[in-house]
């Protein structure tokens, strides 16, 4: 099929969305496919997976690298499409991107920001990668990023929830389907209230970059708000993997509360060394110690075990929403059924999210007709959707940051199964989360203008 087929039928699709009240995007020629980075020119089209395959985050990487392998089976026609027939745009239909197989390729960013970017690189311009997804640092999101915006590809993130992602580091040609930290603490500081009251004393034990910083910031203000103190505020840093020495000063703090800003295996060893010391069973100021984690996942609880019992924090997606909270979740039991028969457990976060932007991604391409980068860039900013998951779900257009519901969770008591860890204490409506572009903690960077590259 030659590229002006491509394009007449990306227009017959556009055309019939378009029907519905979209935009026409202005990249539709026979042209749009030459002229910008890897545009492809066989009968297949290369994305580039880049996750931590090693470093704290690696079982985070390991369950996107899986979610992504699903992804690529059901936009190539294999297994049973598990969300791409709940979708709410129907223009994917197993035939690959435009009509071309998807291939991928993969690398490791070893939690490292130095090294996501040169395995990014080396996709780009050794494997003819057209977009890079994955990571699970907002570290590496932010350098990947920045790197996919002079290169001209489009960057779909992974786990990123820094602020600064979708804030003072956004880009034109970079997305973020995932929340962020302020997001977290908007949805976490009602709970908290209610579950511990206005009088409480906190000790922060933070991962010293970019998300830890500013999960630490947007927890602060939001508990602050509430009445709380903040005694302490301390950077651990991102390779530590013992916290002992961090956790032992937090005893005669005077905080009756300790908030760990940590993720992944980072999170697992804090969380493990706080129970060591006897936090968990502390009185302080007259109350419960209570410890929180305002970002945590089922591989977490997992890798934490009993240790998670009673601890309150958020996450982006679990697997039980439609089951729990009904069909406003559409999609939920569809990624799970078909991840599960795959590799034999339910998803995280994680990997529904990986899942979920490279849909995403294809959709774009196919509504927009073309693979050029600034074709996608349009025809994903303020593209709402539903049908993945999440609940209806906006991709706004002035910083490329998606909003939906967050899901605020506590470590179960008695949990049935090894899958199970992990109860959904209520979900926040998107409006309770929702900030304008220029939040005092977003600004300082512009998005600037897509760039297609070559």
């Amino acid at each position: 099929m030659s590229n002006s087929n491509f394009t007449r039928r990306g227009v017959l699709k556009t055309g019939t969305i378009a029907g519905a009240g979209l935009a026409l995007p202005t990249y539709l020629s026979a042209a749009s496919h030459a002229g910008f980075t890897n545009a492809p020119t066989g009968d297949t089209v290369t994305l580039g997976f880049n996750v931590p395959q090693s470093g704290p985050y690696a079982d985070e990487g390991a369950d996107e690298l899986r979610a992504f392998e699903l992804a690529v089976e059901h936009l190539n026609g294999e297994g049973d499409g598990g969300m791409l027939s709940t979708f709410s745009s129907k223009v994917l239909d197993g035939t690959g991107i435009l009509g071309k197989k998807v291939n991928f390729v993969t690398g490791d960013t070893q939690t490292k920001s130095d090294a996501a970017r040169a395995s990014a690189k080396s996709m780009i311009e050794k494997d003819g990668a057209i977009m890079i997804s994955g990571g699970s640092s907002s570290g590496v999101a932010v350098a990947v990023q920045g790197l996919c915006q002079e290169a001209g590809v489009i960057f779909m993130a992974g786990l990123t929830h820094s602020n600064d992602t979708t804030g003072k580091d956004k880009k034109a040609n970079g997305f973020r389907h995932f929340f962020n930290a302020y997001m977290s603490a908007a949805a976490l500081a009602p709970v908290l209230e209610q579950l511990y009251g206005k009088d409480r004393r906190a000790y922060h034990l933070t991962a010293d970059y970019t998300w830890g910083w500013t999960q630490e910031e947007s927890i602060a203000a939001a508990t602050e708000a509430l009445g709380w103190d903040t005694v302490e505020k301390v950077r651990t840093p991102l390779a530590a993997t013992d916290f002992s020495s961090y956790i032992a000063p937090v005893l005669n703090s005077g905080a009756d509360v300790l908030v760990l800003n940590h993720y992944g295996g980072n999170m697992v060893n804090s969380l493990t060394n706080a129970v060591q010391f006897g936090l968990r069973e502390k009185q302080a100021n007259g109350k419960n110690f209570e410890i929180v984690v305002p970002l945590y996942s089922e591989l977490m609880a997992k890798g934490a075990g009993r240790n998670i019992a009673g601890i309150v924090g958020s996450q982006n997606w679990d697997w039980k929403l439609e089951n729990e909270k009904g069909d406003r979740y559409t999609g939920t039991n569809a990624f799970v059924k078909s991840f599960g028969e795959k590799y034999g457990f339910p998803p995280s976060q994680a990997a529904q999210t990986c899942y979920a932007q490279t849909l995403l991604y294809a959709d774009a391409v196919t509504r927009a007709g073309s693979f050029n980068p600034c074709a996608v860039v349009e025809a994903l900013e303020g593209f709402e959707f539903d049908g993945l998951g999440n609940g209806p779900t906006l991709y706004r257009a002035g910083d490329h940051q998606c909003f939906k519901d967050v899901v605020v969770v506590r470590g179960k008591e008695n949990p049935e199964n090894e899958f199970d860890l992990v109860e959904i204490v209520e979900v926040t409506p998107t409006e309770q989360v929702t900030y304008p572009v220029d939040h005092p903690m977003f600004s300082g960077g512009a998005l600037g203008s897509c760039n297609p590259g070559a």
